[in-house]
């Protein structure tokens, strides 16, 4: 009978051990899913990125560009397709400037109330436009309000885009407050930290003295994919 009992545990023991084997090598399959979304980059680097929504002020999109390039930074500037369908010679100098095109959709939708269909009209339609106007293949989306779902996240996938979120988010569309902007662009500012902004008056303002600040503390101002470098964090 001991002989049966121990044969018995022996067999359950390897039974459960091959159950914890093969779920613990699905979970690591679910829990590295595609398309997760990023909102940092690499950590140990020396790059801050500088994320630009761009939907509207073309006077201004053309400010926050001299202002980068006088000191050789770059950033990244997620554009709204209809917003470059009227201003294509602005879309032409950011890239000339060496500056990232990302893409943030066509009318700003909020891509979580959208259908599969919906989210890749948004998508796509911007994509095809850039491609047609500058021969630019975008593969960084931002959803419009950082709204998006398990949809968005599958579509953005399979039209070939990673979707960028934000670290630090300087909520200049809502404040209008110069020094507030500097205060959510710096404080406890980090390597690989994507800063999020909009190209407002204050916010324009407030640049010039967050590079500054940057640069006293060791960073290096640049677009998503040099902070992002090798390195892809996902929550």
């Amino acid at each position: 009978m001991r002989a049966l009992a121990s044969a018995c545990l022996c067999a359950v023991a390897v039974f459960v051990g091959a159950v914890c084997y093969f779920s613990e090598s699905v979970a690591v399959t679910v829990s590295s899913a595609e398309n997760s979304p990023i909102y940092f980059g690499n950590r140990k680097g020396e790059y801050v990125a500088l994320m630009f929504n761009c939907y509207e002020s073309a006077e201004n999109v053309e400010k926050i560009a001299e202002i980068l390039e006088k000191d050789g930074y770059k950033a990244t500037f997620f554009v709204g397709g209809c917003f470059v369908d009227d201003k294509p010679e602005l879309l032409r100098r950011l890239i000339e400037g060496g500056h990232e095109i990302g893409n943030h959709g066509y009318f700003h939708k909020k891509h979580s109330s959208l259908n599969k269909s919906g989210n890749l009209s948004e998508i796509k339609r911007t994509h095809d436009l850039v491609r047609a106007l500058c021969g630019v293949e975008m593969n960084l989306f931002a959803p419009p309000s950082g709204d998006f779902n398990k949809t968005t996240l599958q579509v953005a996938g399979e039209l070939g885009y990673k979707t960028v979120m934000w670290t630090k988010d300087t909520i200049d569309w809502r404040d209008k407050d110069k020094n507030l902007v500097f205060k959510r662009a710096t404080e406890k500012i980090s390597a690989g930290d994507f800063v999020l902004m909009h190209p407002k008056d204050h916010t324009v303002e407030a640049l010039p003295e967050i590079l500054a600040y940057y640069k006293a503390h060791g960073f290096k101002c640049g677009t998503v994919t040099q902070t992002t470098a090798s390195f892809a964090a996902r929550v």
